[in-house]
């Protein structure tokens, strides 16, 4: 199976759908003809700039394929062909091997249960004990 997501004017992803392996060989015009809109190919198991066994989290030798797995509201970046999230905080930069956003601070490590959130005015993390 083949995914592929839809995107509108600004490329920005609408939805992404499974074709079969039969018509994925020209799968974005074959999206095209039966749904309309404009369709990029996505790989489901590419997340990072890294390709992984199907339904593992352990890398393989596949090939990613444009940086991330396709979501509704991502972006797919011509230049860097690639699918990018929504930046989650102004202060977040892009990480250009993975095209995923980084926070300027570090998340810590978590050892003392909890969580942490970002807070963005403090440009920093913030500790969320469990109650």
């Amino acid at each position: 199976m083949a995914h592929f997501a839809e995107l509108d004017e600004n490329n920005i992803v609408l939805r992404v759908i499974v074709v079969s392996d039969d018509d994925a060989v020209d799968g974005e015009v074959f999206c095209n003809n039966l749904i309309g809109g404009r369709w990029e190919q996505t790989s489901y198991n590419t997340r990072g700039g890294v390709h992984y066994a199907p339904n593992t989290q352990t890398p393989d030798d596949g090939e990613p394929f444009r940086k991330n797995y396709a979501g509704i509201g991502y972006t797919f970046d011509e230049g860097r062909d690639a699918f990018i999230p929504a930046k989650p905080y102004p202060s977040w930069t892009l990480d250009e091997n993975t095209c995923y956003w980084d926070p300027p601070v570090p998340k810590p490590p978590n050892n003392s249960g909890g969580y942490y959130e970002w807070d963005e005015p403090t440009v920093n993390w913030v500790y969320i004990p469990y109650p």
